[in-house]
């Protein structure tokens, strides 16, 4: 029991010192109002972070309340979306703006549950969004939290189940300054990872993405970006525009409208 609370110790003294020396400076981190916070946790989903620097920047902008983007239409806030990918993610933002706006009073849920509860909010990103907020001490697991447990306590191990790794989190989560110290470990899996690669890799919940480059995601991004940007577009407009054939365009169309990103009558269509 002692070695082990002397590992554990150690285990935070490391993540401490290399955060207080390579701290990362975010807009979400200056300022911990909960439409920040859910902003870039939505922005920061399979994304690096640098280019939701960016994003989030124009975005805020644009919406710099809840409630500027519930008045906003789907459309706008793909417009200031696209280029981020993940497409739903834009949607299930804006879909849980309007609840909170409309169905909640404008107040933000406070517990886990009720977060859980909104478009896009699993139980990760539901915690995160506590932690980051309301500096609650939940627990929550991803990718660099991964890298850095996995570094430090299975090495030498090829499938690390995240039970294994909560458990982990648990007994070294900071309960007086979680949100910090869950900054620690986001920053110090970063470097980890520019160090050791995607040691992700060892987890047995881990999938490998498919490419994106030529694939149909990428042709249905490609489709929902020129309606995006042009209101309302013919489907003979978009053959020329996407160079696609009728077969591929038909598809990615159909999968917009299942989606529910577009709408579309007499061959028009347009975002919902």
């Amino acid at each position: 029991m002692i070695e082990n609370k002397i590992m554990l110790d150690a285990f935070k003294k490391t993540v401490w010192d290399y955060y207080h020396s390579h701290f990362r400076s975010m807009p979400w981190r200056s300022d911990t109002n909960p439409y920040y916070v859910m902003v870039s946790e939505l922005m920061l989903q399979q994304t690096q972070v640098q280019r939701v620097l960016v994003k989030f920047d124009e975005f805020i902008q644009r919406f710099p309340t809840i409630e500027d983007l519930a008045k906003a239409t789907l459309s706008e806030v793909l417009e200031t979306w696209i280029g981020l990918g993940y497409n739903r993610r834009a949607k299930f933002l804006k879909q849980s703006a309007d609840i909170i706006v409309n169905d909640l009073q404008g107040q933000f849920p406070k517990t886990l549950v009720d977060w859980i509860k909104l478009p896009g909010f699993g139980k990760n990103t539901a915690s995160a969004v506590l932690v980051y907020s309301q500096n609650e001490p939940l627990l929550f697991i991803e990718t660099n939290i991964r890298t850095v447990f996995i570094h430090h306590f299975f090495g030498n191990e090829l499938s690390v189940h995240d039970t294994d790794i909560e458990a982990l989190v648990r007994s070294t989560v900071d309960t007086e300054n979680p949100r910090e110290w869950y900054w620690a470990l986001m920053d110090y899996g970063t470097y980890l990872k520019k160090e050791h690669g995607n040691l992700s890799r060892k987890s047995s919940s881990y999938a490998t993405q498919s490419k994106f480059e030529g694939s149909f995601r990428q042709k249905r991004a490609k489709v929902l970006k020129e309606i995006v940007n042009r209101k309302v577009v013919s489907f003979d407009e978009l053959l020329q525009i996407t160079n696609y054939s009728s077969e591929i365009l038909t598809s990615a169309i159909e999968k917009l409208v299942e989606e529910k990103f577009i709408a579309g009558e007499r061959g028009q269509y347009w975002v919902l």
